[in-house]
């Protein structure tokens, strides 16, 4: 047993039959099984939750493939190692060999490091393979995405986490280091639950959670729910305020307001804020969501958003959060209208696509004599002393938008 690797990397699987769960991506008969196996293998990018395989399954299509393989992680690699790598796989194509360039956390490579390869791949002078727990629409270069085939890799589930936990305890003298490790269903229910699909987030906790318990030459060690608690620290709340799941939660919370269920908008705002969420972040958008999702319908929920964002800003976490709770029952329970909304998004149109079209002469604001004499501000009836005729009669729009009707 090597000490100095985690149990995750210990149990990594070197061939695509021992990777549980991904069937929809590595059963048999499925495209990227396939692609493998037939040494077909084109750029592309795995894009999934941490602990799913991302990794894992970039190593094993090298060892499937014929390809010369060189792995890169965005976190500490640059632009000299790129050249690096393509001048290595250019030595390899001179021999008619394909280089697989396999790049993990490829999202934190701002754009002049990913175009450093997107040539290489044009010509194929390299397979390029990213892993991505972020949406690659949001992280990878439109061009470079274009190039590639994006493949979705699931959390697990729980039998497939399952799976993985009964193969670990079946080698646990040689990777944990004690005989036997007595862990019942309900205790491997609960880690399994605690994992949030993420088998190295599972198989790491129970290690801390042996090395807890067992004693020295001991032949059997028993694992309680304790030991998986404290093995975990908390519960691992899967929250990351700059990645998709941030953008999945917020999306949650403002399509349950709007929905009117309170219920399911307290749900996502305490998740939002014990994962960790900026209090102001979620204030702004409850703010934007009086005028957005209920505007005219109750011109109490904007100054009840404002108090809510003075309340975060006065008093900050964890007291504020019951500040935006208020809050957020508040516009779930509150009456609907877009028609601001709507009727705002309509005008921006129409902006867009007639240009800065003249303002009516009339409404032109005369402070010169030349502007007087270009007729800036004749024949205004000024509102308040006009009669209903004569305001009627004025047109504001510009002509080409007369009778235009936003707020419906």
């Amino acid at each position: 047993m090597n000490v100095n690797k985690p149990l995750a990397e210990r149990m990594r699987p070197q061939k695509i039959e021992d990777l549980f769960g991904q069937e929809h991506l590595l059963g048999k008969g499925e495209i990227l099984h396939s692609l493998i196996k037939e040494d077909k293998v084109p750029s592309l990018i795995l894009w999934g939750p941490p602990g799913t395989g991302k990794t894992t399954l970039a190593r094993i299509i090298a060892k499937e493939t014929s390809a010369n393989f060189v792995q890169l992680s965005a976190i500490n690699a640059g632009v000299k190692d790129i050249r690096k790598a393509i001048e290595e796989a250019e030595s390899y194509a001179r021999l008619g060999a394909q280089t697989i360039l396999f790049i993990d956390e490829v999202h934190r490579f701002n754009k002049s490091q990913q175009d450093a390869f997107l040539p290489s791949v044009e010509d194929g002078t390299i397979i390029f393979i990213g892993a991505t727990t972020e949406n690659p629409s949001f992280e990878v270069n439109s061009a470079l995405l274009s190039r590639s085939r994006v493949f979705v890799l699931e959390s697990l589930t729980v039998e497939a986490l399952e799976k993985i936990l009964e193969k670990a305890l079946k080698r646990s003298k040689e990777e944990l280091g004690v005989k036997k490790v007595d862990i019942n269903k309900k205790v491997r229910e609960y880690l399994c639950a605690m994992s949030n699909g993420d088998a190295r987030t599972m198989l790491n906790a129970l290690e801390i959670a042996v090395d807890l318990e067992k004693k020295e030459n001991s032949e059997k060690c028993i694992i309680t729910e304790k030991q998986i608690e404290q093995a975990f620290q908390k519960t691992n709340l899967f929250y990351d305020k700059g990645g998709e799941e941030h953008y999945n939660l917020i999306s949650a919370l403002h399509k349950s307001m709007r929905g009117s269920d309170a219920d399911a908008a307290l749900y996502y705002l305490a998740r939002m804020l014990e994962g960790g969420e900026d209090p102001l972040y979620i204030a702004r958008r409850v703010v934007r969501f009086a005028s957005e999702d209920i505007g005219l319908a109750n011109s109490f929920a904007l100054p009840q958003a404002i108090a809510a964002y003075d309340a975060c800003r006065f008093i900050g976490m964890p007291e504020c959060g019951v500040n935006l709770a208020q809050a957020v029952v508040y516009m779930a329970k509150s009456k609907k209208s877009i028609s601001i909304y709507a009727g705002y998004s309509e005008a921006m149109r129409d902006v867009k696509e007639l240009g800065n079209v003249p303002v009516p002469l009339h409404l032109r604001n005369a402070s010169t004599k030349l502007m007087k004499k270009l007729n800036y501000g004749k024949d205004y009836k000024y509102t308040p002393l006009a009669s209903k005729e004569e305001n009627d009669a004025q047109d504001f729009l510009p002509k080409e938008l007369n009778n235009k009707k936003y707020i419906k």
